[in-house]
C-alpha cells in the first residue's frame, strides 16, 4: 500500500490559478488582512506533513483495533490521542474559528483543503476536528455571550472536543419525533434526559472535556420538528474561572461495531437529568443545528474526496509495479515476464475515472467553498443573498454526488489489485468501507437528492437552479473566441442545454403527480453533478491550455484527464436522464404486498 502523500501540488492549482484565492479573499471585507497566499500554503504545507507523517501511518491500525469502550468510558485507538495532540499543537484545529474567541477565522477555500489531508490520511480520526469545528459553528452562530466566552476558546484549542447529539433510536431523519427532554431549572440550566445513538466521537480520552450539542424537546414544545430545541451539556460542567467541576450525569452507555471508521468512537449517549443550556431561541434548535450543515454537508463530500484520493494513490502504486500479461500493442517491459498492468486499457479506465473524479471534485468542493466564504465575509448584502442560494443549491450536491463517486473510485481502486484488493493487509477494502458511511450520514444522499429536487429546484420554480446556470453561461460566454477550449466548451453546454430541459421536465410532471419528484430526485442529482463538474473540468482546462508545454508535464496531464472526463464520464448524463422521463409510474406498478418473496 503507497504511502499517503498530500496532494498539495493539485490544491495550490485549484486556489491560487482557478478560483484566484488571493483575489477572492482580499474582495471579501471579513478577510481583508486575515489570510494571504503566502500565509495558506505555510499552513497547507505544515498539515500535509502531518497529515503524510503522523495520522496515515495510524489509519490500517485504527481500524485493526479501533476504538474501545469499557465501564462507560472510551480510549481511542492506539496512537490517536498523542497524533490528535499534534494536531491541535499545530494550530489546526480553531483554522475556521470565530477569532473573537480564539479561532483563525480563515477562510473555506482553506480549510477545504486541510480537511481534505486529514480526511484523506485517517477519516476515522479526521471526524474528531471536523465534530468540533461543526459543534463550534452552531455555538458561535446561536450561543449567548457567556456561553460564547465560557467555551469557545478551549474547543477552538482543542483542550475541549465537541460533539453533536441528533439521532434516536426511532428518530432518524425525521428529528421532529425525539423524546429526549429538556426541564427548565430554577439557575437558568435545563435537566436533559434522554438516549442518542450513532454520536460520533461522543465519548474518548484525547481531550479534557467534551462538549455535546443536544436536541431536545421542553415540556411545552409544539410537536413535530418546530418543537426542537438545542442545548449544550458538557462531560464534565465548568466552573466559573473556567477550571474542570464535577462529572455531568451522562454516560456512552456503548460504541457501535460498524462496517468501516473503526477508529472512531460511535457512541450510545445517555442523558439523566445531565445539566445543560440553552443555545439560541427555545423551539428554534434545527434551525440553529442547520448554520452548521452547509459546512458539515461539504465536509462529508471533502471527506470522500479525501479517502478516494489516498485509494487512488496506492492503486496508480501498484498498477506501475505490478506484472501481468503484455500490452495489446505488444511487449512494453522487454526485460520482464509481463508487463505492469497500467498498460492495459480497462486499467487505465479505471484510474482515469478515479483520477478524474477526484480532481474534478476537489475543484468543486473549493468552488462550494467560495460561495461559502462569500456569504460569511462579504459586507455586501446582494453578494450575500447570491451566495446562499447557490449554497442553498449546490450542498446536496456537493455531499452526495461527490460520496457517491469516492465509493466509485475506492471500488475502482479495489479492483485495479484484483484480489489482493480482498484482502486487508493492503489497505484498499478499508478506503471502501471508510467512504461507505460518508453516503448515509449528516443526511442519507437520497434525502440529498430530494432536497435538491424538491426543495432547491421545483420549490422555488427553479430561482436557484437560474444563478448557477448564469455562471456556467458566463464562463462560457467568455471562452467564445477561444477556438481551443472549443473541445470542452461543446461538451458543457450540451450537458447544461439538457440540465436546463430536465429540470423543466421534473417541475412539469410533479404539478400533476407528487410522485415524480422523489421518482426523479437520484437520477436527476446524478445529472445535475455531471454538469457541474464538466464546469470545473472546463475551468480547469482554460487555466491549463496556455500551460500545456509547461516542463513539469502537471497541465498535459490536466488536459489528457478533461478530455477522459468530458468524452468516457460526461456522456453518463444522458442515460440518468433517459430514467428519470421513465416517471414513476415504474416504481409503482407493482402492489406491496407482492414485494415478499416468500
Amino acid at each position: 500500500m503507497a504511502d499517503y502523500k498530500a496532494p498539495l501540488r493539485d490544491m495550490r492549482f485549484v486556489l491560487n490559478e482557478v478560483f484566484e484565492a488571493d483575489k477572492l479573499w482580499s474582495s471579501l471585507a471579513g478577510l481583508q488582512g486575515a489570510v494571504d497566499i503566502e500565509t495558506a500554503d505555510a499552513i497547507l504545507q505544515e498539515c500535509g506533513k502531518i497529515a503524510s507523517e503522523v495520522l496515515a501511518p495510524l489509519n490500517r491500525n485504527g481500524d485493526e483495533v479501533g476504538s474501545t469502550w469499557k465501564d462507560g468510558e472510551v480510549t481511542a485507538a492506539p496512537g490517536f490521542k498523542e497524533a490528535y495532540q499534534t494536531y491541535i499543537d499545530a494550530g489546526l484545529n480553531g483554522l475556521g474559528g470565530n477569532p473573537d474567541f480564539g479561532g483563525m477565522g480563515m477562510p473555506k477555500t482553506l480549510v477545504g483543503q486541510i480537511e481534505e489531508m486529514v480526511q484523506g490520511a485517517n477519516m476515522a480520526f479526521g471526524l474528531a476536528p471536523m465534530l468540533t469545528a461543526g459543534a463550534c459553528l452552531s455555538l458561535s452562530a446561536h450561543g449567548s455571550l457567556e456561553l460564547k466566552e465560557k467555551y469557545l476558546p478551549n474547543m477552538y484549542s482543542g483542550v475541549w472536543a465537541g460533539a453533536m447529539d441528533l439521532t434516536e433510536p426511532h428518530a432518524g431523519t425525521d428529528l421532529g419525533i425525539i423524546r429526549t427532554k429538556a426541564e427548565p431549572q430554577a439557575d437558568g440550566s435545563y435537566a436533559v434526559s434522554g438516549t442518542k445513538i450513532f454520536i460520533t466521537w461522543g465519548e474518548h480520552d484525547m481531550a479534557e472535556n467534551i462538549i455535546h450539542l443536544v436536541l431536545a424537546k421542553l415540556p411545552d414544545a409544539p410537536a413535530g420538528p418546530k418543537g426542537i430545541s438545542l442545548f449544550l451539556v458538557p462531560k464534565f460542567l465548568v466552573n466559573d474561572d473556567g477550571s474542570l467541576g464535577e462529572r455531568n450525569t451522562l454516560s456512552c452507555g456503548s460504541i457501535e461495531h460498524k462496517m468501516g471508521i473503526k477508529g472512531s468512537a460511535t457512541c450510545v449517549m445517555n442523558f439523566d437529568g445531565a445539566k445543560g443550556w440553552l443555545v439560541g431561541e427555545e423551539n428554534k434548535g434545527l434551525a440553529c443545528m442547520f448554520t452548521m450543515m452547509n459546512y458539515e454537508r461539504l465536509g462529508v463530500g471533502i471527506q470522500g474526496i479525501g479517502a478516494a484520493e489516498a485509494s487512488y494513490q496506492s492503486a496508480v502504486e501498484y498498477a506501475r509495479d505490478r506484472i501481468q500479461s503484455r500490452a495489446p500493442t505488444g511487449a512494453v517491459a522487454k526485460d520482464k515476464a509481463a508487463d505492469p498492468i497500467i498498460v492495459h486499457p480497462d486499467v487505465r479506465r479505471m484510474l482515469m475515472t478515479m483520477r478524474a473524479f477526484n480532481e474534478g471534485g476537489r475543484a468543486f468542493s473549493t468552488y462550494v467553498a467560495k460561495w461559502l466564504d462569500i456569504a460569511k465575509f462579504s459586507d455586501n448584502a446582494e453578494e450575500k443573498q447570491h451566495a446562499d442560494a447557490m449554497l442553498a443549491l449546490l450542498t446536496p450536491v456537493a455531499k452526495a454526488f461527490l460520496t457517491d463517486n469516492a465509493l466509485e473510485s475506492a471500488i475502482a481502486g479495489q479492483q485495479v489489485f484484483g484480489g489482493h484488493g480482498f484482502i486487508r493487509e493492503w489497505g484498499q477494502e478499508q478506503y471502501v468501507r471508510d467512504i461507505r458511511i460518508t453516503q448515509i450520514y449528516e443526511g442519507t444522499n437520497g434525502i440529498q437528492a430530494l432536497d435538491l429536487i424538491g426543495r432547491k429546484v421545483a420549490a422555488n420554480n427553479g430561482a436557484f437552479y437560474k444563478l448557477f446556470e448564469a455562471d456556467i453561461n458566463e464562463f462560457i460566454a467568455s471562452q467564445a473566441d477561444n477556438e481551443a477550449m472549443a473541445e470542452f466548451i461543446e461538451p458543457l453546454k450540451a450537458a447544461l442545454e439538457n440540465l436546463n430541459d430536465l429540470t423543466q421536465w421534473v417541475m412539469d410532471a410533479a404539478a400533476n403527480n407528487p410522485n415524480e419528484i422523489g421518482a426523479a430526485s437520484v437520477e436527476y442529482l446524478h445529472v445535475f453533478g455531471y454538469t457541474a463538474l464538466a464546469y470545473m473540468w472546463a475551468k480547469m482546462s482554460a487555466v491549463s491550455l496556455p500551460k500545456a508545454d509547461d516542463a513539469s508535464g502537471f497541465y498535459k496531464a490536466k488536459l489528457a484527464t478533461s478530455r477522459f472526463y468530458m468524452k468516457r464520464l460526461l456522456p453518463r448524463y444522458i442515460g440518468l436522464s433517459a430514467a428519470v422521463k421513465g416517471g414513476s409510474e415504474p416504481l409503482f406498478e407493482l402492489d406491496e404486498e407482492l414485494f415478499a418473496t416468500a
